[in-house]
Formats: C-alpha cells, sequence, structure tokens
C-alpha cells in the first residue's frame, strides 16, 4: 500500500539573523520598504515539502512515494531519500532545470522571510497521479506547482483516492474559490494558524465552518500547540517539550507526517495528534529539515515521557517494551 506525497523538492538554504525584523521595520514606511539583513550563518540543506513530508514518514515507519519533479542536480537528494526508506521511483528529472531553491532567514523570534525558486517544479503539472494509482491509500497534496495542486487535487477524486490537501505557502496566490476547491472532499485539511487566516479571509469561513466541506481541520499554532476539529469533536493538542529550538523550517512538515501515519493506521484524534507534535520537535531540534532522526523505540519512549496520559496504539507500544 503507498501513500503519495505530492509537493516541491528543494535546496533549503538557511540563514540566522541575529536580531528581530520588527526592530528593522518601519511601518509608515513599508511602501518603500528597503532592508538588508546581515545573517552570520548560511546552511545548504535538503528540503521542499514533499521531501520533508516522506523524509518523516520513513522515520515513522512508513513507506511514501514522492511525486515530484527536480532538477539535474537532484541524484545525492535522491540517493538520501532512498536510504532512509522514501521510494523516489515517481520523481521526473528536468535534464535542463536546477531543482528548486529556498532561502530562508530567520529572525530571534524565529520569524522567517522566505524567497522561493521554482525551477523544476514549474514542470510537475506534466505528470499524472493515475500512474501511482494502484494501491494508494491517501494523496496528501501539498505546496507545489500550483498548477500541479489543482490537477493532482482533480485527479485523487477521479481516481477515488482520500486526500489530505495542505496549500500552505502558495494559500497567498489562491482566492477563495479555489481554496473551497481544495478543500471540498478533503479528508483532511492543514495549514498554520496564519494559514487558517488567510483561508477564513479569502472564503469566509472559519475552520468550523469549514467541516461542511471536510472532515477534519487541523490548525497548527507553533509553541502553542495544534487544534484537530471534526464535526463531533474539537480536540486541543499540546507540543512535546523540546530540548532546544534550534530552527523551525520543516516543522510543519514534520507535524504532517505524524497526521498521516495517524489516519492511516487509525489512531485516536489525541493520538494522532500527539505523534504529529513529537515529530515536530524532533525536526525544530535540529538545523534543516532532515538533520533529525529517531528509532522507533526511541519515539516511542519519547512520546510516553511527554504524553503519559494518552496511550500510544498498542502496535506502536511494542517498540518501548
Amino acid at each position: 500500500m503507498t501513500i503519495l506525497v505530492s509537493g516541491s523538492l528543494a535546496y533549503d538554504h538557511i540563514m540566522d539573523f541575529q536580531g528581530h525584523f520588527q526592530d528593522h521595520i518601519l511601518p509608515d514606511k513599508v511602501h518603500i520598504l528597503n532592508v538588508s539583513f546581515l545573517v552570520n550563518s548560511l546552511r545548504k540543506l535538503r528540503g521542499g515539502c514533499a521531501a520533508n513530508i516522506a523524509y518523516n514518514l520513513a522515520l515513522l515507519q512508513e513507506r511514501p512515494l514522492i511525486v515530484g519533479t527536480a532538477g539535474h542536480d537532484f541524484e545525492d537528494y535522491r540517493k538520501w531519500l532512498e536510504q532512509v526508506g522514501v521510494d523516489t521511483s515517481a520523481i521526473k528529472i528536468i535534464p535542463d532545470e536546477f531543482t528548486a531553491s529556498c532561502f530562508i532567514t530567520t529572525d530571534k523570534s524565529s520569524n522567517q522571510i522566505t524567497g522561493f525558486y521554482p525551477g523544476a517544479m514549474n514542470y510537475a503539472h506534466n505528470y499524472d497521479l493515475a500512474e501511482y494509482k494502484d494501491g494508494a491509500q491517501i494523496t496528501i497534496i501539498s505546496p507545489n506547482d500550483p498548477e500541479a495542486m489543482v490537477k493532482h487535487l482533480h485527479e485523487s477524486r477521479e481516481l477515488e483516492i482520500p486526500f489530505i490537501y495542505d496549500p500552505g505557502q502558495q494559500v497567498i496566490f489562491m482566492d477563495g474559490e479555489a481554496l473551497l476547491d481544495g478543500i471540498k472532499g478533503a479528508r483532511a485539511v492543514i495549514g498554520n494558524d496564519y494559514e487558517l487566516g488567510m483561508i477564513e479571509k479569502k472564503t469566509g469561513k472559519t475552520p468550523a465552518q469549514l467541516l461542511e466541506l471536510t472532515e477534519m481541520v487541523i490548525v497548527t499554532k507553533g509553541a502553542y500547540g495544534s487544534t484537530i476539529y471534526t464535526r463531533g469533536r474539537t480536540v486541543e493538542i499540546p507540543v512535546a517539550v523540546e530540548k532546544a529550538v534550534v530552527d523551525p523550517t520543516g516543522g510543519g512538515d514534520a507535524y504532517r507526517a505524524g497526521i498521516i501515519k495517524g489516519l492511516l493506521n487509525g489512531y485516536s484524534l489525541e493520538q494522532m495528534g500527539r505523534v504529529a507534535a513529537l515529530a515536530g520537535t524532533y525536526c525544530i531540534e535540529n538545523y534543516g529539515t532532515q538533520s533529525h532522526s529517531f528509532t522507533a523505540a526511541e519515539f516511542a519512549a519519547r512520546y510516553v515521557e511527554n504524553f503519559a496520559d494518552v496511550p500510544l496504539p498498542e502496535t506502536e507500544r511494542v517498540a518501548v517494551s
């Protein structure tokens, strides 16, 4: 059985600014904004929403299949993903393009300013999910070439593959009609509190009202945990205690992997949210989106340390016995 992960593949260029953006942006001058931030570190790391989600699914003992496009500079990245258990056979290489690149500057309050060069991602809409429908349990439609997101959304419906809708950063470029089309019929809709705020502004619907169109709405709130809305219940999910907050980049993608794990394995909302929260915590304790790792036993033991009030499913508890 297969988890289809549709989304971006990219190299992340992560920079740290040892100050606060708000101290250097004058509200009455934003119409002529011209600001330069001197950063004290730069790292080029593997990233992209699809790869990040798939990497964390592999750590959680799943076997995801990435459906996306990359450039001629992707071979080492492909080998890395295969080594950790990600199926890369559906990744298409665009010979004349570079893999997409993301340029992220983070300040001391974990605020971020991001620039994104799509490169090979621009061609993602040329490829079909139908090639990989056999045995597909679920699809997550994460940030990607906007045309590919729409195409894979409609294909998921036509192929009757349950899908999770995760518009992410692309929510800025979508109008209310497009967002409602993506949400309609989704097994779940996921976004951070800013993204869900943008969805509410553009559609006029609160997370609770979106349940007219989808089974579940999940709002992540950083250090304040997350909220899972369903038609019958609203569940507040706490965060796992972190050893250090090194870099927030990719924490949301790791969280999404935990949600997929829980949905596919019949976890309760409380279990699913906590598994997702812990996966996100592992990520933010390291620089980069794929620098963390854990075994099943390590993950289960740390889950028990953080969430003793909500036991792991029986199948996962075996790992700590």
